[in-house]
């Protein structure tokens, strides 16, 4: 498999037809009015200023621009300070070229540039990002015609011979040249996965296409034709790509057409070539460090010693043996860990080990768990742990003989043996107080000030709760669930309710101190619902009419999780409290927020302020949840601003979540609320729970990112964790790796079951190791690196300016991009950009992050909006975050009524869509349908049942139920997008040309975003002048 992507080519002397650049420009990319920059001085390139580090390169002066990144800039709080380091200096990196065979890597130097810029075109379109498949061509995406020329300029007379700063960094590597079973052509006209590759063409002479080259696949031989000479690894040239001398700056400023869109990584392309090798398909994880299928690949997962990537994936599956070289790489050594993943029904569900009174086996040195690396030695009498390497006895009640190649004769029979994820029976050691937990609670708590009574939510609550009672989550083998429930009512004061079985009416008892929140009752708060169904429905009945003529506006806050946290302390259970609740907390008491919503401090250095919690009351408030296993889940109906990163604190360090509904209307929002609400009382989830990551000698776990709770560096305490809740764990090096033992991961979550059941959840990871640059690159998972990046960047927020955050995350795509470009590409010209085949689409989805509110405010989102889409981010898993930052977006309009399948999808850009069309878009949180201006009569009448573009009402928020194919395969559709997700996705009807479409758009993340954040075209230029910065 090559290793080679995409490639762009720098001024060289002579004029060859058909090829050709002229010389770039400084930060010019397609905007003249930065033409004129003086040598030496670079003007930002965007809103993301593309001006090179400071201190980046030794032997060229920083740039005096505005947007430089300081090497030495401020770091966050509370990170290690190496989370972000400025890269070091070229000529420090590790030596070149390490002989490496196994998949040794293609790229070929770059056809010679010519002066006029017309011509670039074939060569462009000839561009192959590579390994689509073997060397597939780019271009070939179904789209008919052969793209434009990228830039049309004036022609220029020939440059002189430049020699490029970077030829000189780049010897070819020995294994091109000596490696073993090369063939004698000459290094770059053989591609290394055995495919002939075109000859180079270089300046002095040009060689004829090898005959019988192949063609990609997925290319016909005439689209082929049209793309003019097939080049390997894609050649793709920017203007600006190069920084050049004085000469090169002289001449006529000139008029750029922008980059092709269709020539450059489609993250469409990358998804649907991974589902046509491997959807569908059985994946074993039997042997270490393999990569597994995308996130947006449907597979059927066969564990077979490894845990499933539907619980574990990694930013990359193969360590660097040194911390040298991980720094060099730059690229983030982290796991992305779903402990209580959802596993589809034909996969099997996790066995339970219960060694009874022993409980589970671990090694006496490191506490690692029995599992898959453990080695048994002396005829079976002792072991050696995987992790530490200590020779440990095997305990007698768990002896058992060895066969002929040293493994347990009952390998197969012990889930611990031989499988990557089980469960263990917990013993009363691994309880609080060593004695069994009780069940957990869970305890509803409304808001019944005046708004909330006024526009009906009360009563809508009220009346779903006796519904989702019923479905209160229980053990596989029990008839009833042994949750337990209790309710509270609050305005200013809180009303406990007495719901005991025997009573005829519930009791309120109201607690008006709110000051020092005492429980009024023990006995009767926390019942049965089976047992007292009849009491808590008359309650339901009554609570809103209790308050129909109450005028309190006033609510509190704090108090309210006080007063739930003490109930369950008092039962001494653990539990999860769901408070409904709708305004600013500005009632008298501990945790009193006030409006501070400033928009001045927005693009300050103070802008970090808005993340931040007013109050530390919340902060320790989360503290004591979490100790007493008190988990908080809060359905907020703001109408105004409700200070979202102070209210939302204790959910997100409980492992709880938060909901929003902004300006909430019964008629259009209710389902969206009663869904959320639904599926989060029935998911799956543990209790009272703490992590710990063991890794084995020479890495381990530095830093944690999730819905969790720290008091030491190595327990990931949690009040609850659910289904859809990951935790994103960073590693570094404490010593060397070695190749042959590879890095090994062991998760383990202690929790208490919704039966109350002690149990220990284990999952098991082995990645390669390696000494060499290219093993690293070609084992990375963009989806994960991008989670990774994402929550450090949100974490980072609280203390760093966004746009310090926002260069460092460039920077670092840079020097990842660079490192592999220097150390793992076959040379070629240095103005080339060329990727690794599993970071094609880095880019894109980096510029993703960087226009995402958090990180770059823009004038329609409020700050709550922004604080909460930071706190979704932070506990979100691969699959998530992959769909929240790219979305997806379906051409409806296209179905085929007869298949079950979703249509393909297409790129999230306008230029995509057609007057002719309808376009479903979701991301996770919102949901889209886009009609254009022209669509198709029979369609419309077809889903909205009504006969013409004008009467559809862009009001409802759910489709009709039209008994006819399409309505039925577009809802059907919409189910299956909806199914997996952790949110309710609100639909938004759009028309083309009508107001909302504003709003539409900005989910169109390749094009360019209305209040700055740069187009994909534009951002992928200004990470290749990064990258040609690093270089020089």
């Amino acid at each position: 498999m090559s290793q080679q992507g995409y490639v762009a080519t720098p001024p060289y002397s002579q004029s060859q037809p058909g090829i050709g650049l002229s010389p770039p420009h400084y930060g010019h990319y397609g905007d003249p009015s930065h033409a004129g920059s003086p040598p030496g001085m670079m003007k930002p390139a965007g809103p993301l200023g593309a001006a090179a580090p400071g201190g980046m390169s030794p032997q060229v002066p920083s740039p005096p621009g505005p947007h430089q990144f300081g090497q030495n800039g401020a770091h966050p709080q509370g990170h290690p300070p190496q989370r972000f380091p400025g890269p070091p200096p070229v000529n420090s990196a590790a030596p070149s070229y390490a002989p490496y065979s196994p998949s040794t890597q293609s790229s070929y130097p770059s056809p010679a540039s010519t002066a006029s810029v017309t011509q670039l075109a074939s060569q462009l379109n000839a561009m192959h990002i590579n390994s689509y498949g073997s060397g597939m061509a780019l271009p070939g995406q179904g789209l008919p015609g052969p793209p434009a020329p990228l830039f049309q300029g004036l022609p220029r007379p020939p440059q002189p011979s430049i020699m490029q700063p970077g030829s000189q960094v780049l010897p070819p590597p020995p294994t091109a040249l000596n490696g073993p079973g090369v063939s004698p052509l000459p290094s770059s006209t053989h591609r290394q996965d055995g495919l002939p590759g075109p000859a180079p063409l270089n300046a002095q002479y040009q060689p004829p296409p090898i005959p019988g080259q192949t063609l990609g696949t997925g290319y016909s031989p005439q689209q082929a034709a049209s793309y003019g000479p097939q080049m390997a690894g894609g050649q793709l040239s920017y203007p600006g790509g190069f920084p050049g001398g004085p000469a090169q700056m002289a001449g006529p400023p000139q008029l750029q057409k922008k980059l092709d869109p269709d020539s450059i990584p489609s993250p469409i392309q990358v998804i649907e070539n991974d589902r046509a090798t491997r959807g569908g398909q059985v994946y074993a994880t039997n042997s270490r460090g393999q990569v597994p299928p995308l996130v947006t690949t449907d597979c059927v997962i066969q564990d077979q010693g490894n845990a499933s990537p539907r619980y574990i994936r990694c930013t990359t599956y193969c360590f660097p043996c040194t911390s040298d070289m991980a720094k060099q790489a730059q690229i983030p050594l982290a796991a992305v860990i779903k402990p209580f993943a959802t596993i589809p029904s034909n996969e099997t569900p996790l066995y339970l080990v219960n060694h009874g009174e022993n409980g589970p086996v671990r090694c006496n040195r490191c506490k690692a768990y029995m599992c898959p690396f453990m080695q048994f030695i002396e005829g079976g009498r002792r072991y050696q742990c995987g992790f530490c390497n200590c020779v440990n006895d095997v305990p007698p009640f768990y002896f058992q003989h060895l066969d002929h190649i040293g493994r347990r004769l009952d390998h197969y029979e012990k889930p611990e043996l031989s499988l990557g994820s089980y469960e263990y029976v917990a013993t009363l050691d691994y309880c609080r107080k060593n004695k069994p937990p009780n069940p957990p609670a869970f305890i509803f708590m409304i808001d019944v000030s005046y708004s909330n009574i006024k526009n009906g939510l009360v009563k809508l609550i009220c009346e779903e709760l006796k519904t989702v009672l019923e479905k209160l989550p229980k053990e596989e083998q029990e008839e009833t669930s042994a949750i337990r429930v209790g309710f509270i009512t609050y305005n200013k004061v809180l009303h406990f309710f007495n719901v005991k079985s025997n009573l005829a009416q519930p009791q309120m008892m109201v607690v008006t101190d709110v000051g020092e929140v005492f429980v009024p009752l023990l006995d009767g708060f926390l019942v049965n619902y089976q047992e007292s169904q009849s009491v808590i429905h008359n309650l339901l009945d009554q609570i809103p009419e209790m308050f129909a003529d109450s005028n309190e506006n006033e609510t509190v806050f704090a108090p309210v999780i006080q007063a739930g946290m003490e109930a369950l302390k008092a039962a001494d259970c653990p539990g999860k409290l769901f408070i409904f609740h709708s305004s600013l907390p500005t009632a008298e008491a501990p945790g009193k927020l006030k409006n501070r919503d400033d928009k001045k401090l927005i693009n300050t250095d103070k802008e970090k302020v808005l993340f931040q919690p007013q109050t530390n009351v919340y902060d320790s408030l989360a503290k004591d949840c979490v100790a007493h296993g008190c988990c908080v889940t809060l359905f907020l109906f703001p109408s105004q601003y409700v200070d979202v990163a102070s209210l939302g604190l204790v959910p997100q360090l409980t492992g709880g979540t938060l909901y929003k509904y902004n300006n909430f209307q019964m008629h259009m929002d209710s389902q969206q609320f009663l869904n959320d609400l639904r599926n989060d009382i029935e998911k799956k989830i543990g209790f009272d729970a703490i992590m710990r990551i063991r890794t084995s000698t020479g890495f381990r776990a530095t830093d944690f990112f999730g819905g969790i709770f720290m008091n030491n560096t190595t327990d990931v305490e949690m009040a609850a964790i659910d289904c859809d809740k990951a935790v994103t764990v960073e590693f570094k090096h404490d010593d060397k790796l070695a190749e042959d033992s590879g890095a090994l991961i062991q998760c383990a979550v202690l929790y208490t079951t919704i039966g109350g059941q002690r149990r220990l959840r284990i999952h098991n990871l082995s990645l390669n190791c390696s000494s060499q640059l290219a093993d690293l690159y070609k084992s990375c998972e963009t989806d994960a690196l991008i989670n990774f990046f994402a929550k450090s960047a949100f974490k980072a927020v609280l203390h760093q300016p966004l746009k310090v955050i926002r260069e460092i995350l460039v920077n670092q795509t840079a020097h990842m991009l660079a490192c592999y470009r220097k150390n793992c590409a076959s040379p070629s010209a240095a103005s080339q950009l060329i990727l690794p085949d599993s970071m094609k689409v880095l880019p894109v989805y980096m510029n993703c992050l960087l226009k995402n509110c958090v990180l770059l405010s823009r004038p329609e989102i409020s700050t709550d909006e922004r604080a909460y889409q930071r706190q979704l981010v932070m506990t979100m898993g691969v699959a998530d975050s992959q769909l929240f930052f790219y979305p997806q977006l379906l051409p409806i309009h296209t179905l085929d009524v007869k298949s079950t399948a979703l249509p393909t999808a297409i790129r999230c850009s306008e230029s995509r869509l057609s007057e002719e069309g309808i376009f479903l878009l979701a991301n996770g949180l919102n949901m889209f349908l886009w009609l254009g201006v022209s669509s198709p009569p029979e369609l419309i009448q077809g889903i909205f049942n009504v006969p013409s573009f004008a009467h559809i009402n862009t009001d409802m928020t759910t489709l009709p139920e039209v008994g006819n194919p399409y309505s039925q395969t577009l809802r059907m559709i919409m189910s299956i997008i909806q199914q997996k997700r952790p949110y309710s996705m609100k639909l938004t009807i759009v028309k083309q040309r009508e107001q909302p479409e504003m709003v539409f758009r900005q989910f169109l993340v390749e094009d360019k975003g209305l209040y700055g954040g740069s187009s994909y075209v534009d951002f992928l230029c200004c990470v290749h002048k990064e990258i040609c910065q690093l270089l020089n």
